[in-house]
């Protein structure tokens, strides 16, 4: 009998197949003593699996390239982080065999995170799979993956661990199902990236049978379990549609009406630039320029390195708009040159602008290497600062963009509701605004980004995050000024309508949205854009703020 579930839909898309659920290693090895004399053979049997698995994950990476590459040196990183090969030596130095003390070194520094109230609880999966890979090198058993299969089918699993999404084959993994996860996880993010039919946040999910039949529909969040030939039949008759609007809809995003809304894409370097060319991008909304930082966590690139990256991205864009958001470090992207070594909690501590502020020297050489990057380009260079707090932040990073004869705009992200709240005491500043929907989410409701747990407080469709939206849009353009969205939220084409009606000029996404969010717009006018965002505004929750915004603009 068929049954419904719902969960978070996180890349669109449709997706029929049979279910399969994700192998794991054994995650704990057993517990015994080994005589002193055997310490330093253990303790070089644990550098050498925690070297192996590091390289691992950085081929891993060149394979898949893009986005995916940086989040796997990033966990690389994570699996060869001196504190914890620190603390494996102590533990097998006091008896214990190398999977043992990778294993309990692991388990403490997991519990670090939990207690730095659980903003790097996302960060936990990412913990948890290097430890597991460790850890099986050193049994000889089993590296946990993708399961085996010659036939096409549907993926189940408690979390995906980015060495596994990186690396997924859409030609047999039709789509995927996590237990765990978030809107803005690494699994949906390098889900979107792949353009496979994601969907997280499920509870149970592991509960379904491996052979099961189930139907996910990456862009409501439901899944249909044992769906009946009229509910497949409806399913692809939808995803035919699609299909057919995506071919169709080319060009710069506009309304039916020709209200023009560019449509820009999210990247982390020059690797991600040829997808977003593929997809029509009008430029780039989002350059996260951390991602060059985390090659070398104990020092910042040089001045040189930078400059040939960014004109890299810049040269792609002739007559474009490229936004590059200086380095965002701290709290889930720690940096040992710049972030502090301990905070109570690393999400409300220095990071972001505020980690650059106490550091200028770093600021400075970023700033000085986009000047010279830009040098000479046919393209309107844009520069923001992330976690901007009121106008005395935004003077103080315009000021130092103006030291380093940058010639560029110089914007605000609006991540923090104190930023949403001032938008026009901080553009009296700054030129434009950006609103990082993420962590606007994040701090407005007190909700963790990566757990799963708290996600319905995650959903962009909150109408209270919908309020900031519209007074950060309204502040600016009583100043005669832009504010762009760059958060996950503008990947959602019919959000993507309403932040259009809420006054937003521009929607930043990963590139595989950009389509889906082009073809939306151009069947809608701005005016039925406005009402369905008056119409969300007007409601309680998320589910209701998306219903009503769907009547409107479905003409129901």
């Amino acid at each position: 009998m068929e049954t419904t579930l719902r969960g978070v839909g996180v890349s669109h898309g449709v997706a029929i197949g049979e279910v399969r659920h994700m192998g794991t290693a054994v995650l704990e090895p057993p517990a015994k003593q080994i005589p002193a004399e055997e310490a330093e053979r253990e303790q070089g049997r644990a550098r050498q699996a925690v070297e192996a698995v590091a390289a691992d994950l950085i081929a891993r990476g060149n394979l898949a390239g893009g986005e995916a590459q940086h989040v796997l040196e990033a966990q690389a990183m994570m699996a060869q982080d001196p504190e914890l090969m620190a603390d494996v030596d102590r533990r097998i130095a006091v008896g214990s065999t190398a999977e043992r003390g990778v294993y309990d070194a692991f388990a403490a520094y997991r519990a670090l995170l939990a207690n730095a109230g659980e903003y790097l609880a996302g960060r936990v999966a990412d913990l948890d799979d290097v430890r597991n890979r460790i850890v099986a090198r050193l049994l000889g058993v089993p590296m946990p993956g993708v399961p085996d299969s010659d036939e096409p089918y549907v993926l189940i699993a408690r979390d995906l661990a980015p060495a596994d999404t990186a690396l997924l084959d859409p030609t047999l993994v039709l789509g995927f199902v996590t237990e765990e996860g978030g809107p803005t996880s690494h699994s949906a993010i390098l889900a979107r990236a792949l353009g496979v039919p994601a969907v997280v946040a499920l509870p149970g999910a592991g509960e379904l049978a491996e052979g099961t039949v189930i139907a996910v529909d990456g862009s409501t969040g439901e899944i249909f379990v044992e769906p009946t030939a009229d509910k497949r039949a409806e399913l692809e008759a939808a995803a035919a549609v699609r299909r057919a609007a995506l071919s169709a809809s080319t060009g710069p995003g506009a309304t039916s009406d020709g209200h023009k809304v560019p449509l820009l894409a999210n990247i982390g370097g020059p690797a991600d630039v040829p997808a977003a060319v593929e997809a029509g991008a009008e430029g780039v909304g989002l350059f996260r320029t951390e991602f060059l930082f985390l090659d070398d966590s104990k020092q910042a690139p040089s001045e040189e390195k930078q400059v040939e990256a960014y004109r890299k991205v810049l040269e792609a864009f002739p007559e474009g708009r490229v936004v590059v958001r200086v380095l965002d470090a701290g709290a889930d992207k720690p940096l040992e040159f710049l972030t502090p070594a301990e905070e109570p909690n690393p999400a409300l501590g220095v990071r972001g602008l505020r980690s650059l502020l106490e550091h200028p020297d770093v600021l400075r050489t970023q700033l000085t290497a986009l000047a010279k990057a830009v040098k000479g380009l046919p393209v309107y260079l844009e520069v923001m600062a992330p976690m901007v707090a009121d106008r005395t932040d935004a003077k103080a990073f315009a000021d130092a963009c103006r030291a380093a004869g940058l010639q560029a705009k110089f914007g605000a992200m609006v991540e923090i509701p104190s930023a949403a709240l001032r938008a026009r005491s901080i553009l009296q500043e700054v030129e434009f605004l950006s609103l990082g929907t993420n962590d606007l989410a994040q701090y407005t409701f007190a909700a963790d980004r990566q757990v799963g747990a708290v996600s319905r407080l995650q959903d962009p469709w909150q109408p209270a995050l919908l309020d900031l939206v519209a007074e950060s849009a309204e502040a600016a353009k009583a100043e005669g000024k832009s504010c762009g969205v760059c958060g996950e939220a503008a990947a959602d084409p019919l959000l993507a309508c309403v932040l259009t009606g809420l006054g937003v000029t521009s929607l930043s996404m990963g590139a595989k949205a950009i389509p889906y969010v082009r073809a939306t717009l151009a069947k809608h006018t701005l005016a039925q854009c406005e009402r369905a965002a008056a119409a969300a505004r007007a409601t309680d929750t998320a589910d209701e703020a998306r219903s009503a915004a769907q009547a409107v603009l479905s003409g129901e």
